[in-house]
């Protein structure tokens, strides 16, 4: 059975002297599925919202009203890595084996945890950028100036460009500053759409390779964060009210596609999901799992909870850190297949020369065999399969083993026939001779 697991950070002091809580522990790893545990906890970080990372191997924590960035190996379960910056970092993701900042200046900043190399932005923000995400492919970026610019990942990590980066287009509907952003990991660029929240209390749908506005979301107060499902069906919202709302995108009057009203028209979204508990307080985090079925929310007061999308609205606790919930990130159970691993980080420089790639390999170099992928396949593998259907379908050729066999004993037939033939009349010749001489 696949596990579901989950990284939470906190920032801030502890809320009570709970001593059932481990000391200074900052940022701690769940396992939600099939039963709810703490695996691992890493100390000494204050994590702010927007402000956690995580991959297979590592964890990259940027600290509250600072300019650096802790480090923690997965692996090995320690600090790796205090990593120190020009400014101050007030987010951060991670698109591969690239972790993307937006800094405090209105910059941003690309480090690749496997060469070290740092490229940094002019500061196209004129304020903060209060939160960052990414796809294989872009970089969507919101900013305390109420703008939200769209980068091209690959333009950024060019090697020989001499110009300026800029952002491909900028997406200046809103008139307040932007809480949170998420996008979809469609590569399609019909379904390419992304998610920003704003104090304006509104929400907007995008689709960010256009640039288009497909849906205005309008609140009664100012969303903190927002969340896709994972298939990007429908869009959950925290707001600053303690109310927590579920918004479809295709349901019986479809908000998205082609039988969705025009892009124009505002939808006003009043109908909550559920509400936070009193004691609780406004999620100021939110994540779904991976099959969509379950909501975790992070709460000022140390709480995560665990809403049960489908069947009821009746949240359950799962967790009391004892400390400010800010960061909520689930790990995939089916983490997609690299080449190498980073086992450890290569602190950023902006003045090497050099372009050295440091990661350990997960598999041969050589190409793959047929057993290797006959043995590492769930069930049978495909050409496999193919091979022995057509094999049934197909009348078999007579190999040339046995076509020899069939000639040597059409001979060895042939010699038994000669010799019964002459073996008859050899018999008949004596017949006759006995006959004529009684």
């Amino acid at each position: 059975m696949l596990s579901e697991e989950f990284v939470s950070s906190i920032c801030g002091p502890p809320l009570t002297s709970n001593t059932a809580i481990a000391k200074d522990a900052g940022i701690n790893s769940h396992t939600l599925s099939p039963a709810y545990s703490v695996n691992s906890t890493f100390k000494k970080s204050a994590t702010p919202v927007n402000c956690l990372a995580v991959n297979d191997t590592h964890a990259f924590a940027a600290q509250h009203e600072k300019a650096y960035v802790h480090v923690y190996s997965r692996l090995r379960g320690n600090q790796e890595a205090f990593v120190s910056f020009p400014e101050r970092i007030r987010c951060l993701t991670l698109a591969g084996d690239v972790l993307i900042m937006g800094t405090a200046e209105g910059r941003l900043m690309l480090w690749e945890i496997c060469t070290g190399r740092l490229v940094s932005t002019p500061p196209r923000h004129v304020q903060a950028v209060s939160c960052v995400a990414a796809t294989s492919y872009h970089v969507i970026t919101g900013s305390d100036d109420s703008d939200i610019h769209v980068w091209s990942l690959s333009q950024l990590l060019e090697l020989d460009s001499t110009a300026e980066h800029e952002p491909d287009r900028s997406l200046p509907n809103h008139r307040a500053a932007i809480t949170s952003l998420v996008v979809g990991q469609s590569a399609n660029p019909d379904t390419s759409i992304c998610v920003s929240a704003s104090k304006d209390k509104s929400c907007i749908v995008w689709n960010y390779l256009t640039g288009d506005a497909l849906r205005t979301l309008l609140f009664p107060s100012f969303p903190l964060c927002v969340n896709l499902d994972p298939s990007s069906r429908a869009l959950f919202v925290s707001s600053e009210d303690s109310s927590l709302y579920m918004v479809e995108f295709f349901a019986e009057r479809p908000l998205l596609g082609p039988g969705a009203e025009d892009s124009a028209t505002v939808v006003q979204v009043s109908s909550a999901f559920g509400v936070m508990p009193s004691d609780a307080g406004p999620a100021s985090c939110l994540a779904a799992s991976y099959d969509g079925t379950l909501l975790l929310t992070g709460h000022p007061n140390g709480q995560i909870l665990k809403w049960d999308v489908a069947d009821n609205r009746t949240p359950v606790e799962l967790a009391n850190l004892n400390a400010s919930v800010t960061n909520i990130i689930f790990t995939s159970p089916l983490p997609g297949r690299k080449n190498t691993k980073a086992m450890n980080i290569v602190k950023p420089g902006q003045g090497g020369r050099h372009y050295t790639f440091t990661a350990q390999l997960e598999s041969e170099l050589g190409p793959e065999t047929r057993f290797d992928s006959s043995l590492n396949a769930t069930g049978f593998p495909q050409d496999v399969l193919e091979g022995a259907i057509s094999a049934f379908q197909q009348p078999s050729a007579e190999s040339a083993g046995d076509q020899d066999l069939a000639r040597q004993n059409d001979e060895l037939w042939g010699i038994i026939n000669e010799q019964r033939a002459l073996q008859k009349q050899t018999l008949q010749k004596y017949i006759d001779a006995k006959a004529a001489h009684p």
